[in-house]
Order: structure tokens, then C-alpha cells, then sequence
């Protein structure tokens, strides 16, 4: 049986899933694929600390180079993450005619042009599977799978960290942000700094590149309207579940003819949405083809094994275009020429849905009024509302929520903006979106 020999360079959680699934899995691999995969070098800065898997102690380095410049390995594995040194690695890693495998979103987001054109300059494949949603494998059935399809709608839920702490939230009224956030950390759901994840930012690299993939548009972050989930208050979700909805961070892309929106933000969807059963660390992506209609993918977005696996299958889909001698037979994002800039994404203001607004307003007559006036006054038309409690001084302040029909993102803010400043109202009036197709 032939023998393959790969390098790692990033030893963490990942990589030592990827040893795990090497000892655990051989037979099966080697019975499928008909060779053999031999990891032949890893390198991390970190040499001495237990990894929890047996492996040959002789092979690790902490000199990324040693397995840059191996004239045996033939696929090069970066799991460092981040910006640099891991663009160097990978860029050096490809001048070396090897092929490379990453689970590094947020690297493929912001210099994927530079990567995937230097692979295709040296004939060597980029793969990167285990970047979005962990062990579900939708990139390659976005590029391959469902390539004949048209997408009109994608919304996902791509950060397992952000979906249990709402989960949480939901399933126990009495946590806030805060405490599901601590219990996030301690079963090691959430990193001890947890930004990327809870602004949405982690979320967001991922959304590129599905929006990449889908519409072979090139977006960098900034381009994208994103809002993470540390502003949503315990009541929204007690409020929601009162509406039959449930709060999802999540990512949006929607096609209206030449132009597509892409946003990523909380949103409302109905509690009989197939997304609004993907609680904890899961991850769900639903999205609608117009040849195949609604599908949904589900299952762990992060965690050893499932991403690891993930970074597998990457492996043997590289050495199998390696032995075919066609590097590039599918395009790492799935286009064959250069991807459309983002100029023709929606502006974020010319977005049409519906909304949930929450205002805390002093309980006298013709508040209400006053309110829906201004609504009116810009085009936003009142589905629904509840006035939760009862102030009979007249004198406190009182939560009353207001659905709305499909209204203009710019007409929105201009309405709650004016809002806000009433002598009547406390505090800026807070927005959740909600994607509803029923609501009108």
C-alpha cells in the first residue's frame, strides 16, 4: 500500500483530533482510499505539553520550516489560525509545490484572492472544509453537490458558542447574558475572551465565504452588516417565545435578482422554522436551491473529532486530486475566474423585513399614539403590540413591544432614532429582525 506523508504545523485541539482519527480510523481510511496517510512532522511552539493522543514524540519541532521545506510531504496543514505567521506558512508552504489544507476562516476571508491564485500558479490545491461549521460538510456539497442550483435564501447558524448562550438564555428565562456567557467558559464552550464569537465576527469570516461559494461574490467583513448577540436582554426572549419566535444569531444571504443581501445579526424566526431546533453548540444551515427546494444541514460546528474530521476528508480529496495529476480539477471557492466584487451586495439600508421593536415608555395616555404616529409618519406599519405591565402613578416606565410588517431598514432607523428622543421614552428603542415569510 502506498504511503502519503503530510505535515502539521499547530498542535492544539484540532491537530490532536486529527492524530486521534489517524489511530483510531486507520483501518477504515487505508479500506476506503487505498493508501496509507503518514503524519511525518508537526510543528508548534509548544513541544512539551500532553496532547491526550500517542504519536512518534521524535516528529514534533517547533521549526514550522522543517516541514515547509520537507521534499516528502506533499500536504502541508496549517491549524494555527489567524492572520500571521499563518499566511506566511501557507504562501511558503504553496511556492514549495505543496498542497494545503486550513481550518482558518478568518485568513481565507481576508487574503483568500492572494492564497488561491498562488495555488493555481503552482499547480497545488487549497482545501479548507473544516473553516465553516465544523464536521457538516456544506462547503463541498455548495461547490459540487448543489453547483446547478441558484440560491435565493441562506440562513445559518454558524457559531456554536453564540448558539448556546442564547439557548441558554431561552431555556432558563432567569439567565442573562452574562451568566450563560461564565457557564459557556466553564463547560469550555466559549474562550476565556470570547469577542470573535459574541460580536459576530467569527460568524461573519464564515458568511464570506459561503457568500463566495454560493454567489461567487468577494466580500470582505467590513462590507457586511454585523451585530453580535451582547445587547440581547432576557426579556426579548421571553418576549419571542410569547410570539412563537426564537432569537438566532443568524447569517443571511438573500438574492434578489443581479443584487444580494448579506447580513448577520440576532434574529426572530418562527419556532416551526427547522433552524429554531438547532440549540447548544449545533450548527444549522438552511438554504433554498431552486432545483432542490429547502434543505437543511445540521450537526457540530466545532469540537476535536468533528472538525478533525473534517480536515480528513480535506486530506484524502487532495491526495486523490495529487494522484490524478489534476491540482485545480474544482476551484477552491468554486468559480473558475475571478469572483464578483461586492458592489452589488444591498445596502444594508435598502434591507426589507419585519422587526421587533422594544421601547420602554412612561405609561400616560397617548404615548402609544405618539409612537405609532412616527411609525407612520415613515412608512412602518404595526403588525402587533403588547404593553407588558402596568404603571397606575403614571409616573414609571413600561416595556411595550410593537411587530412590524415588512418595512425599510433606513426607515426604520430613522423612526427609532426619533423615538428614542421622546421626553416620553427612557432609552434607545432595541431592534431584533425577524424573518418571518408568514408575518404579512
Amino acid at each position: 500500500m502506498d504511503e502519503v506523508a503530510i505535515g502539521l504545523i499547530g498542535f492544539g485541539t484540532i491537530g490532536s483530533g486529527l492524530i486521534h482519527i489517524l489511530n483510531e480510523n486507520k483501518t477504515v481510511i487505508e479500506a476506503r482510499t487505498g493508501f496509507r496517510i503518514k503524519l511525518k512532522r508537526i510543528a508548534d511552539l509548544d513541544i512539551e505539553s500532553d496532547r491526550g493522543v500517542i504519536f512518534d514524540k521524535s516528529i514534533l519541532t517547533n521549526d514550522a520550516y522543517k516541514v515547509l521545506n520537507d521534499p516528502d510531504i506533499s500536504i502541508v496543514v496549517e491549524l494555527i489560525g489567524g492572520y500571521e505567521p499563518a499566511r506566511t506558512f501557507i504562501l511558503e508552504a504553496i511556492r514549495n509545490g505543496k498542497s494545503v489544507v486550513t481550518a482558518n476562516k478568518a485568513l481565507l476571508a481576508q487574503h483568500g484572492p492572494e492564497i488561491f491564485e498562488n495555488a493555481a500558479n503552482n499547480c497545488v490545491d487549497v482545501a479548507f472544509e473544516a473553516a465553516v461549521a465544523g464536521g457538516i460538510p456544506i462547503l463541498r456539497s455548495l461547490r459540487e453537490g448543489l453547483i446547478a442550483n441558484r440560491f435565493d435564501k441562506i440562513l445559518a447558524i454558524l457559531n456554536g458558542t453564540c448558539n448556546f448562550i442564547l439557548s441558554e438564555m431561552t431555556e432558563n428565562p432567569g439567565s442573562g447574558f452574562s451568566q450563560a456567557l461564565l457557564k459557556a467558559q466553564q463547560l469550555g464552550y466559549a474562550e476565556a475572551d470570547p469577542t470573535l464569537d459574541i460580536e459576530g465576527i467569527d460568524s461573519a469570516h464564515k458568511l464570506a465565504l459561503v457568500l463566495a461559494l454560493t454567489h461567487g461574490i468577494r466580500v470582505p467583513i467590513e462590507s457586511i452588516h454585523v451585530e453580535g448577540i451582547t445587547k440581547i436582554d432576557a426579556f426579548d426572549l421571553v418576549m419571542a417565545r410569547e410570539f412563537s419566535y426564537k432569537i438566532k444569531l443568524l447569517a443571511i444571504i438573500i438574492r434578489h435578482g443581479n443584487r444580494v443581501e448579506a447580513r448577520l445579526h440576532p434574529t426572530m424566526i418562527p419556532e416551526r422554522h427547522p433552524l429554531s431546533k438547532v440549540d447548544g453548540v449545533f450548527n444549522g444551515i438552511f438554504l433554498r436551491g431552486d432545483l432542490v427546494g429547502d434543505q437543511l444541514f445540521y450537526g457540530r460546528g466545532a469540537g476535536r473529532e468533528p472538525t478533525a474530521s473534517a480536515v480528513m476528508g480535506d486530506i484524502i480529496e487532495l491526495i486523490r486530486s495529487g494522484r490524478s495529476g489534476k491540482a485545480g480539477r474544482v476551484p477552491p471557492l468554486g468559480y473558475p475566474g475571478p469572483l464578483k466584487s461586492s458592489d452589488c451586495i444591498l445596502d444594508m439600508n435598502e434591507v426589507t423585513t419585519n422587526y421587533y421593536i422594544r421601547i420602554q415608555a412612561n405609561d400616560r395616555p397617548g404615548v402609544l399614539s405618539r409612537i405609532a404616529g412616527i411609525m407612520a409618519n415613515h412608512n412602518i406599519s404595526i403588525h402587533s403590540v403588547v404593553q407588558k405591565g402596568r404603571d397606575f402613578s403614571g409616573e414609571g416606565a413600561v416595556a411595550v413591544v410593537f411587530i412590524t410588517h415588512s418595512a425599510k431598514e433606513a426607515d426604520l432607523q430613522k423612526a427609532t432614532l426619533e423615538i428614542g428622543n421622546l421626553d416620553v421614552v427612557n432609552c434607545p428603542p432595541a431592534i431584533i429582525r425577524i424573518e418571518d415569510e408568514d408575518l404579512d
